[in-house]
């Protein structure tokens, strides 16, 4: 994942990838670390059309809150710009993987 540095940063990664999926996290979230390399591993080998990148909300806490990301981890599917999934606080890999599944084949198909 790439690490988005700014409010254009977000806007282009959207804008440029129909598949984008934006995962907020924070440098002193323990959970934040340990589920990112599987979700990154998970969205590459399952997913390799899905855009990636990471937000430091630390760094920019004016953007996680325009989305609405007060809890880390956050993780936000989008496709076509538009908001599809959003995962929060408990999730895991296994369950983004069952439900991004159907709407990223229904898109490619």
């Amino acid at each position: 994942m790439h690490e988005l540095t700014s409010n254009a940063d977000f806007a282009s990664h959207l804008r440029d990838a129909p598949l984008a999926a934006v995962y907020f996290s924070g440098p002193d979230c323990g959970v934040c670390r340990v589920l990112e390399p599987r979700l990154a591993a998970l969205l590459e080998a399952e997913f390799p059309a899905l855009a990636t990148a990471r937000v430091d909300c630390r760094r920019l806490p004016e953007l996680a809150a325009a989305q609405s990301v007060f809890a880390i981890p956050t993780l936000l599917i989008y496709i076509d710009g538009r908001e599809t999934l959003r995962y929060a606080r408990a999730f895991s890999p296994a369950q983004v993987r069952d439900d991004l599944q159907r709407p990223y084949r229904l898109f490619l198909d």
